[in-house]
């Protein structure tokens, strides 16, 4: 059997928070590690073990024990917290000139694309045409009429620092929406049949696709690539 790794002091600082907040809510919540279990769909032992730093805190369990406890997820796990507040200043910058989006979700929905349809989304006739979507998610009522969603695939927008949006977000693209310099975009290299998630850098005139997470290769673009859309909004889905 292979020895568990230790814990980071950056993982453990994790559990320590998310073992306060526990501490502080769950009298007042009625809570109990077995009822905590049951609503986050998890074992319960999983639950101590997060709680008592046994095994590193995951986005995914961080975001399920802060919709349990009502808190702020980057009270239990900062750097998950800066994804959404980063992504949200890449997309004022990008969208300055309008008001900014009210944070409740309408009854409207978008569909959940593949990355080979994203790059043929333009071209489509009826762009909610059955097919088109597995499945559909909510949007904000400002968002244009022909977004949809993809699930980010591989690790390339995964920083270990700042802004990061892991594997299994899931992005809202808008086609309609112009890209500015620091703009998180999806683009069809015309060498590929599918699209790419980067962030889009202007500098000198030139214009790049720069990934988040520093082991990846900048890519420098002249006219072999088009912008598919901006990503106006990033969540994760469980």
């Amino acid at each position: 059997m292979s020895k568990r790794r230790e814990l980071t002091p950056e993982e453990l600082e994790w559990a320590a928070r998310l073992k306060a907040e526990w501490n502080a809510l769950k009298g007042e919540l009625s809570l109990t590690q077995e009822i905590a279990a049951t609503k986050m769909e998890i074992t319960q032992g999983a639950v101590g073990q997060y709680l008592n730093g046994r095994i590193p805190l995951n986005d995914s369990a961080a975001m399920k024990f802060a919709d349990l406890l009502g808190v702020d997820v980057g009270k239990i796990k900062p750097p998950l917290g800066k994804v959404f507040v980063q992504l949200s200043s890449f997309r004022n910058k990008a969208i300055s000139n309008v008001d900014e989006a009210p944070s409740q979700h309408s009854s409207r929905t978008a569909p959940v694309i593949s990355w080979v349809q994203a790059g043929e989304w333009t071209e489509a006739v009826d762009l909610h045409q059955p097919g088109y979507g597995d499945s559909y998610e909510s949007v904000p009522d400002n968002s244009g009429p022909n977004v949809f969603w993809l699930r980010v695939v591989g690790d390339s927008m995964t920083s270990p620092s700042g802004a990061s949006i892991p594997e299994g977000h899931l992005i809202l693209v808008d086609p309609d929406r112009s890209p500015v310099s620091g703009s998180l975009v999806v683009a069809k290299l015309d060498d590929s049949q599918e699209v790419t998630f980067k962030k889009l850098v202007i500098d000198a005139g030139q214009k790049y696709l720069k990934p988040l997470n520093p082991d990846y290769k900048t890519i420098q673009i002249n006219g072999n690539c088009r912008i598919v859309g901006v990503v106006i909004e990033a969540k994760v889905k469980f």
